[in-house]
């Protein structure tokens, strides 16, 4: 049942309210004594999951026995990240998910089912995996904290992805993302329903109905100064939720664009994005709105590597962003991707197909590495120069010469297409 639906797409939802919210909704559940929280790592900061699982905290006191990091393949949290997206949590509660070894399969998702509702472009069983927490831990309550925004796997982020992606296991980790890359995330991007999905719609029905999940997920928006603002908040335990935070998410982070763009400059926060496996939401969220022979520009100062995961960024660096055929050849051909499907997606992701260019302008990355994985490269510190990211606003500036460009500050808070690209895809 949904316990709590609260927002709109103007709608200001404050600490304060935030606060009385969720305890409303937690007093409807009723009491336990036992919790275990679910947020995600410090990549999604912006989510505001960071100050629910403190209201969490504060409401069960000694009754929240444990904070587990869904944090997929992402690396662990620093201290000091942690206490930047957590306060004064105490640290003894957090454990981080090891997606290789932190994993137990409840069951299977058949590939009969798999072929069918990816249209016949994967042929696997899927894995339905979780954190052994999550499983087996004995809790009364998990509550799965994220935000609903468009996304490049699954089409809506978060509900069951956090418990089986971002709390997932190898196995499924990989193939959800290559089903989603195979087929083609522009085909799903900012849609609730999906092939992904319905493989995790799946796992919830035949698997996790009898752990005691119940789901908090926001919908952020920007306000008019550029700042951040919750507009929605649902809390509930099954997929109505959901689709009602995705119906409100597609309202509030959908930029539909008149007409495809020429250069969109992309500036990625130096805290947030340090590997190319981040840095690429910039590609993922503004393909659909750059134009045939358009120009991408990443401002990353603080990229220093391609993959969070050592094994990945091996890969990234071996195979390379140089289109979904090439790719495809070296999974066919090289037991290493194929051993690792999340990352042969990622670079599928990631690649261009030709269409439009990618310059990255990395902080600390040289040219050689970015030019060897198939994008360009630029200087950040004359990037800098000509795009002075304090003096853009988010959307349409001109340059002191005249040239046009679309700005965009926060890539993974949202989505943007052309209106024609739209009704080409359906």
């Amino acid at each position: 049942m949904t316990y709590l639906a609260l927002g709109g797409p103007e709608a200001v939802i404050n600490s304060s309210d935030l606060a009385k919210a969720v305890r409303e909704a937690l007093d409807r559940i009723g009491p336990k004594e036992n919790v275990l929280a679910v947020p995600p790592d410090f990549t999604r900061f912006h989510s505001r999951a960071g100050e629910i699982t403190r209201i969490v905290a504060d409401h069960y006191g000694a009754s929240l026995r444990k904070i587990l990091i869904a944090a997929g393949t992402h690396r662990p949290m620093t201290e000091k990240d942690r206490k930047a997206m957590f306060g004064a949590v105490p640290p003894d509660l957090f454990v981080d998910h090891d997606f290789r070894n932190d994993a137990v399969t409840l069951g299977e998702v058949p590939a009969d089912f798999v072929r069918e509702v990816s249209g016949g472009v994967c042929d696997f069983s899927w894995p339905v995996q979780t954190n052994r927490l999550i499983a087996r831990g004995g809790f009364d309550l998990v509550l799965s904290i994220g935000q609903v925004v468009p996304h490049e796997v699954t089409g809506m982020a978060n509900y069951t992805k956090n418990v089986l992606v971002g709390a997932g296991g190898a196995e499924a980790i990989n193939k959800s993302h290559f089903l989603g890359a195979v087929y083609g995330m522009e085909n799903m991007m900012g849609r609730a329903d999906t092939p992904v999905r319905r493989v995790f719609d799946y796992a919830q029905e035949r698997f996790l109905k009898s752990i005691p999940i119940v789901y908090i997920l926001t919908v952020l928006g920007c306000d008019d100064c550029g700042d951040n603002v919750i507009r929605g908040l649902f809390i509930g335990d099954d997929a109505d939720c959901f689709r009602r935070a995705a119906e409100l998410s597609i309202k509030v982070n959908f930029t539909v664009l008149d007409e495809p763009l020429g250069k969109i400059v992309v500036q990625l926060s130096p805290e947030e994005y340090k590997s190319a496996w981040l840095c690429n939401k910039a590609i993922y969220r503004t393909r659909m709105a750059l134009a045939d022979k358009g120009t991408l520009v990443v401002l990353a100062p603080g990229m220093r590597e391609f993959g969070e995961d050592p094994e990945i960024d091996r890969l990234i660096r071996t195979y390379g962003y140089h289109g979904t055929p090439a790719i495809l050849k070296a999974v066919r051909e090289n037991e290493d991707l194929r051993n690792n499907l999340s990352a042969a997606a990622h670079l599928i992701h990631g690649s261009t197909e030709g269409r439009f260019d990618v310059v990255y302008c990395p902080g600390h990355v040289s040219r050689g590495e970015i030019e060897a994985a198939g994008y360009r490269y630029a200087d950040l510190a004359e990037a800098l120069v000509r795009y002075e990211p304090e003096k853009l606003k988010d959307g349409f500036n001109t340059l002191p010469d005249g040239e046009t460009i679309y700005y965009i500050l926060r890539p993974a808070a949202g989505l943007w297409a052309a209106r024609a690209r739209l009704e080409r895809k359906g």
